[in-house]
């Protein structure tokens, strides 16, 4: 009898330990950003404050419910950044800012943190949906990053159609690429050359980017970042939004980043993979790493912008050092948060 009873007890342990440890509360956590920069409300009408919230608000909820439905957190990010992507108050996909010489240069990146999986895109002038191509380079081929003429050979052979630039022109952002000209023209009279005169440009300029990062109920992160990149950039200038690490990172064992702001900052300092560094090898929470890199470490030398960060368990953080980031974030345990301006 004792021997029976034993042996019962090993196979009813043996079963119990069998069965997967996901619960039906698992956290699930989504964030979103549209961008950092000089946001002041005095500049702000009560309806383009209301429009701006309610197209994050739909952006956050996108990608929600894909992971209130048991969804992976690549989908819900992906499906999140493509209603920003079709919004033309945000620097990236139809609200993409112009290049000096008059047209539109996109980029975008996705890392699944599962396996450090990741794909991007820079450069690419004919693709409605920058993050869908980043996505299929990621799935479908055996590279990290394509640029250029390359990338959208790619996508014609993944069947996604190439569209005209000129879909990407804006009233609004022709009348920023003027203003940028003229500005820079007018430092480059005492400048005297276009480096210079670019450094004298104001910062408001050379930001704007769109990016989601998510946690599903299975435990996986997902990161992604999609942008138009910097008014009158010149010379086929990449930003930090397709390179991995800098303006994208997520691994399960740490944290998921989307950055945005002045590129060649967060390229210099690597700052998306800086803050998952401090997460898991010094036991920081995201609120800390995070505050670590953008105020201690970006701030003193003129790196101007934020992120959002989500982690393992669920906690999101919404870091930046400028009058203002378009964000918002919801989970299972907080309900949906619009942001704008730095006292909100």
């Amino acid at each position: 009898m004792k021997k029976s009873l034993l042996m019962a007890l090993i196979a009813s342990s043996c079963l119990t330990l069998s069965v997967p440890a996901l619960s039906a509360d698992a956290p699930f956590a989504i964030a979103i950003h549209g961008g950092a920069g000089t946001i002041e409300k005095s500049k702000f009408t009560a309806a383009q404050q209301q429009a701006y919230r309610a197209k994050l608000a739909e952006a956050v909820e996108a990608g929600y419910k894909i992971l209130e439905q048991g969804g992976e957190s690549l989908d819900a990010i992906t499906a999140a950044i493509q209603v920003l992507e079709q919004s033309t108050y945000f620097n990236a996909g139809r609200g993409a800012v112009y290049t000096y010489d008059g047209s539109h240069e996109l980029d975008a990146s996705i890392m699944d943190g599962r396996n450090r999986q990741a794909g991007a895109v820079a450069g690419v002038k004919h693709v409605e949906s920058p993050i869908n191509l980043a996505r299929l380079v990621m799935d479908n081929s055996v590279h990290v990053m394509l640029s250029g003429q390359g990338a959208e050979e790619f996508a014609k052979l993944q069947g996604v159609p190439l569209i005209e630039n000129n879909l990407f022109d804006t009233e609004q952002r022709y009348k920023a690429l003027l203003k940028a000209k003229q500005k820079l023209d007018q430092a480059k009279a005492t400048a005297k050359d276009y480096q210079a005169a670019h450094q004298a440009l104001p910062n408001n300029y050379k930001m704007g980017t769109v990016g989601a990062v998510a946690l599903d109920k299975n435990g996986n992160l997902a990161a992604g970042t999609s942008t138009g990149g910097m008014t009158a950039k010149r010379f086929g200038r990449i930003g930090d939004s397709p390179v991995i690490g800098a303006g994208t990172f997520a691994e399960n064992a740490s944290c998921a980043v989307s950055a945005t702001g002045h590129g060649e900052y967060f390229i210099r300092y690597n700052v998306a993979s800086d803050i998952c560094a401090r997460v898991k090898y010094q036991g920081k929470t995201i609120a800390q790493a995070g505050d670590e890199v953008i105020n201690g470490v970006l701030k003193p030398i003129g790196g101007t912008g934020g992120v959002i960060i989500v982690d393992t368990k669920g906690n999101i953080s919404l870091p930046f050092n400028t009058s203002g980031m378009y964000r918002a974030s919801k989970s299972n345990t907080q309900a949906t948060y619009v942001g704008i301006f730095n006292d909100e």
